[in-house]
């Protein structure tokens, strides 16, 4: 979950000057995948690996703008299937598992020791499941609209729960599919976005896009507009993890937690958020003790929601200044 950022809204928050990567590059996965690398900031400077969401989100010029440039080296990264990375919507060999590996690939490539992990939505999902597979390779974890990747997770957000605040926009998300095929919305897409007819893909696309960027922004419902061969990434790879329960047993982040309690992290979460509610970052925080969780009033979703990307930024900067000091 999480579409580009910066085509939901800008924020009016304090965000760095936008840099230009002093390298990009193309990593080989060695199955078939070719991935979209880029560095910004300061190449020997502290390491942050920014997680975009969907999954199909891609990265953004506007996510290099939360790091000081002075302080920080950022590595950003398009996942398997979407952005720049090759080849485009492709599902072979991507889930969450490739994804891990992916990261730990870019991080051994890089000659990075252990790394901050800077994600929201999906991208959170992927840094827990990311930093209990390979606790020692990350120093600290700051994350945004927790999404565990739960059924009832999904179940809201596609089962009509969040439809019951935005019942004008659940309809418009339904209409598409025939009313003997809502009682399942994720298999009733999927079996469109994963149909042979190219064209069938991309008509079903949008209105499976324009459903959660509805909902990402507090202030902004209309769902915006999107290119089709980014509709259709986004759509097929987002549909995709969800159609097989984002290729993690029930409750994985949770359960496994203890595997990362050492850890210190930050959560940002928007206390308006109907993507992913708040609950799920509250039950992550209960018991952790190096966890601070900070809800942030008057505020949805978006990375781009103005108190979220002004939290974001100071949570960054007091982490330059020794925030996560002794997080070995």
């Amino acid at each position: 979950m999480d579409r580009l950022s910066e085509q939901i809204a800008y924020s009016s928050g304090r965000l760095y000057p936008a840099t230009e990567p002093y390298e990009r590059r193309i990593v080989d996965t060695g199955d078939g995948h070719r991935l979209y690398v880029e560095e910004c900031g300061k190449p020997d400077g502290q390491p942050v690996i920014v997680l975009h969401g969907g999954p199909g989100g891609g990265c953004s010029p506007y996510m290099r703008r939360f790091f000081d440039p002075d302080h920080y080296r950022v590595i950003l990264f398009d996942q398997r299937g979407c952005g720049r990375s090759r080849p485009a919507a492709s599902v072979q060999d991507n889930t969450t598992a490739h994804l891990i590996r992916d990261i730990e690939q870019i991080r051994s490539l890089l000659g990075i020791g252990s790394a901050l992990l800077f994600g929201g939505s999906w991208g959170a999902t992927l840094a827990l499941a990311y930093a209990q597979a390979h606790p020692k390779r990350v120093s600290g974890l700051i994350l945004r609209g927790v999404f565990l990747g739960r059924q009832t997770e999904l179940d809201w957000f596609y089962g009509g729960g969040a439809g019951r605040f935005f019942p004008d926009l659940w309809a418009r998300f339904c209409d598409p599919i025939p009313e003997t095929e809502r009682n399942d919305m994720i298999a009733a897409y999927h079996r469109r976005l994963f149909s042979d007819d190219l064209g069938q893909q991309s008509r079903y696309a949008l209105p499976w896009l324009m459903w959660e960027n509805a909902l990402a922004g507090l202030q902004n419902q209309s769902g915006g507009h999107a290119p089709t061969e980014y509709a259709r990434a986004f759509a097929r790879l987002e549909n995709h993890y969800f159609a097989n329960g984002c290729f993690l047993d029930e409750g994985q982040l949770l359960r496994d937690r203890d595997l990362i309690a050492h850890l210190p992290a930050v959560i940002v979460q928007g206390r308006y958020d109907m993507v992913c509610p708040p609950l799920s970052a509250w039950e992550l925080a209960q018991g952790w003790e190096r966890c601070e969780l900070r809800l942030i009033p008057a505020s949805g979703h978006a990375l781009s929601e103005p108190r979220i990307t002004q939290e974001l930024i100071r949570v960054m900067d007091a982490i330059r200044e020794g925030l996560f000091a002794n997080s070995h």
